[in-house]
């Protein structure tokens, strides 16, 4: 009987299993590197996958157009198993046109997306530079000069390693109008004696503690993780969680009715600020400073080179904070997307915000860096849309080299982050003078 039980489990038609497994969606574009001539007509292939095979009887919606602005084409489609091709028709101008696709299968939605790139490297920015530019950030960096470093040092041993020292570094900085405030960071530092190179890292948008970059001081850098807020940035995390959700939920467009009270003003001279303290360490090289973030932290960069002369060197992931004015020429502007609601609560459109923008657009002080930089992001991202962060690179006039990571979103890849790192390594044991 029991023998017979068993063969009788084992005869068990297939349908009897549940399978459950995520769906993919891939939207690629039919150039491998999604590179087009104005004019040129561009076609998406939609494939959507289940555990490395194409997902059965599955319906696909579609929108196309150029990104972050309203579609041109809205279809919802049957997706055959060998995928969908869509004609997408073309730009006739430099920019991006994007497909994206969402696929609903038991009861989740998910979503793919590629954009092609019409002459990336042509495209423009929309920003003004205004006439006093230099001399309001001069205006500045004078104000911050006049206020003493008054650095307070605490070890955190916890943070450190067998070759790398840790410190919680408290400066003071300007603050809004004629106050004074406070700017707060980790410092690793190498243990064995000797004279190194220094980084600054500057931070992606939000609100959260930092633990420093010992792995990196191990290797004889200098290296100084700064946060933005004016807040010691080793709290414990519910501080920042309730500031994310309360008093800092909308930091970015602080103050954005005057030039004098926008919210990066004590940011931007903050980070001028942490290299006040970093070329003040005595076993500081003397010469060689470099800057690196990603998002705002990549925005943070290209500022900060662009603003002190002691910088020599950036890498910056996916900037942030570039031609943040493209949405009033109905394209894509840069995060936080301030400008792109024509009306409403969300809406930044008044005269004064868009003239206090041009103060502290990436995109202004892309124009001025003339020190080498490493540039890497990807077509898809939608935070920081390409068209942003070409309008700011394309303006650079210092030594630049451009890494894409095509499909990336707004996010990095192993192979991307070990070339960056790479980069930077080499620029700072080596000095400026080979890049």
């Amino acid at each position: 009987m029991l023998r017979l039980l068993l063969l009788a489990s084992l005869l068990l038609p297939a349908a009897a299993q549940e399978r459950i497994g995520a769906v993919q969606v891939r939207v690629s574009t039919d150039r491998s590197d999604w590179l087009y001539q104005p004019g040129q007509p561009v076609r998406f292939r939609i494939i959507a996958i289940q555990d490395g095979h194409p997902l059965e009887g599955a319906k696909v919606s579609y929108r196309i157009g150029p990104e972050m602005v309203a579609p041109t084409i809205e279809q919802t489609a049957a997706l055959p198993p060998e995928g969908l091709v869509v004609d997408a028709g073309t730009l006739n101008e430099p920019g991006f046109l994007r497909c994206i696709a969402t696929v609903e299968h038991n009861g989740k939605v998910y979503r793919g997306l590629a954009t092609a790139a019409f002459q990336p490297e042509r495209i423009q920015p929309t920003q003004i530079d205004p006439p006093d530019f230099d001399a309001f950030w001069a205006e500045g960096k004078a104000a911050l000069a006049k206020i003493p470093l008054d650095a307070k040092i605490t070890p955190l041993p916890e943070y450190g390693n067998a070759a790398a020292a840790c410190y919680h570094v408290d400066l003071q900085n300007v603050g809004t109008g004629a106050g004074v405030s406070r700017f707060y960071g980790v410092l690793c530092e190498p243990k064995a004696p000797g004279k190194y190179p220094a980084l600054l890292s500057v931070p992606g948008a939000g609100v959260r503690p930092y633990r420093g970059l010992a792995e990196i001081a191990a290797q004889g850098v200098i290296t100084f993780q700064v946060g933005i807020h004016g807040i010691p940035v080793t709290l414990d995390p519910s501080v920042y969680d309730s500031l994310r959700a309360g008093a800092l939920a909308s930091y970015n467009t602080y103050g954005l009715d005057h030039r004098d009270r926008y919210y990066y003003r004590r940011v931007y001279l903050g980070c001028v600020r942490a290299n006040d303290f970093l070329v003040s360490l005595p076993n500081w090289d003397g010469a060689t400073l470099a800057v690196t973030g990603g998002s705002q932290g990549g925005a943070l960069s290209i500022v900060t080179a662009a603003l002190d002369p002691r910088v020599k060197g950036l890498a910056a992931y996916y900037p942030a904070l570039s031609d943040v004015t493209g949405y009033l020429h109905n394209r894509a502007g840069g995060w936080p997307h301030m400008f792109r609601a024509p009306d409403g609560p969300l809406s930044h459109r008044a005269p004064e915000k868009i003239e206090t923008s041009r103060y502290y657009d990436v995109v202004n002080f892309a124009r001025r860096v003339k020190v080498p930089g490493l540039y890497s992001w990807g077509f898809n991202d939608e935070t920081c849309p390409p068209t942003s962060m070409y309008s700011a690179y394309n303006v650079i006039p210092g030594p630049k080299k451009l890494l894409l990571a095509l499909e990336t979103g707004h996010n990095t890849v192993p192979e991307q982050v070990a070339r960056v790192l790479s980069w930077i390594d080499d620029f700072l044991k080596s000095g400026a003078t080979k890049h």
